[in-house]
């Protein structure tokens, strides 16, 4: 088992396939023009299944594959299926637009629960998030999965100025529907413009809820990021991923994995170690591994307080959302 030093166990390691993705929302990349990285620098099929092997021997559950957009990686059908055959529970997260491409290959592959990145429910809205004027397709991919038995989560960065409009939307979705709505507090990265006041914190938000629909609080399990919710009468359930304004660290399991083979213990953290290369040279890269675990920062990647009204973006040392990975 890897653990750290606080005696966190890590269990669920984040791998991500692609630096590049078909959407551009502004909140995952920074505004100038980003060049992805050439096909030989990112992680080989062949190394992402000897990597993902290496992290099953010790202890890993839970594989969850990520971008940029995992879907337009080419061989994304080869990668699934190599991954397919080991003792771990794989999942997705993905924007959606090519779901249906990849159906049978997600079957196949023993992929049943897939997390979708969509922040609107407006036509229009998502054109302007995401540069592209797509909102029928996903949604029609999201009843797809749905369709075919699918357990279908969808991401929904709570955006200060937006999802007041939405928020209510998302959980009328619920009642009908056996989606389970995850809203995200607005976190820093590198190039995204954040700063405090574009942060909707989950207890606004949840009185707002609150004042529309009979709400319970559900059990959440040890290792989880949102904290969930049904309203009354509801198929489908909502939660809150708290990141900015409670911090879950304490319960951390995750490890995460670039497109480029660098090893990060956390989302926030600056630390890298690259697992890729030492795997090139036919060197044992488990002494890394365990290394990266041990190393990890009690909380928030030691980069800012857990106060994050007092988080200054422009000192945090880190990558871009898609350059690191959902």
């Amino acid at each position: 088992m890897l653990q750290d030093q606080f005696q966190r166990k890590h269990d669920y390691l984040r791998i991500s396939l692609i630096d590049s993705c078909n959407f551009r929302c502004s909140y995952c990349m920074p505004e100038e023009d980003i060049q992805s990285m050439p096909n030989a620098h990112l992680m080989q099929p062949d190394e992402i299944e000897a990597i993902a092997k290496k992290f099953v021997e010790l202890g890993v559950k839970k594989i969850r594959l990520t971008g940029g957009e995992p879907l337009v990686r080419k061989e994304f059908t080869d990668i699934i299926h190599s991954l397919s055959k080991l003792p771990v529970e794989l999942t997705m997260t993905s924007n959606g637009v090519l779901i249906d491409k990849h159906l049978e290959s997600l079957k196949a592959a023993d992929i049943r629960k897939v997390n979708i990145s969509l922040d609107t429910l407006n036509k229009e809205t998502f054109y302007k998030l995401t540069k592209r004027d797509q909102f029928e397709k996903v949604w029609k991919n999201i009843n797809l999965l749905l369709n075919n038995d699918f357990r279908v989560k969808i991401n929904v960065v709570a955006l200060n100025g937006i999802i007041e409009k939405e928020l209510l939307g998302f959980i009328q979705l619920t009642k009908d529907l056996p989606l389970h709505v995850r809203f995200i507090e607005f976190m820093p990265f590198a190039g995204n413009l954040w700063n405090k006041d574009k942060v909707l914190t989950a207890a606004k938000m949840l009185e707002m809820v609150k004042e529309e629909f009979e709400v319970s609080k559900l059990k959440d399990d040890p290792n989880d990021t949102a904290k969930a919710f049904q309203a009354a009468g509801h198929l489908g359930t909502f939660a809150f991923i708290t990141t900015m304004s409670e911090h879950f660290c304490g319960t951390c399991n995750r490890m995460r994995i670039t497109a480029d083979g660098k090893m990060k213990n956390c989302l926030f953290g600056k630390e890298e170690i690259d697992i890729l290369g030492v795997l090139r040279e036919g060197k044992d890269i488990e002494p890394l591994i365990r290394l990266s675990v041990w190393n990890k920062h009690a909380a928030l990647g030691g980069q800012f307080s857990q106060d994050y009204t007092k988080a200054e973006a422009d000192k945090i040392e880190n990558r871009s959302m898609i350059r690191i990975g959902g």
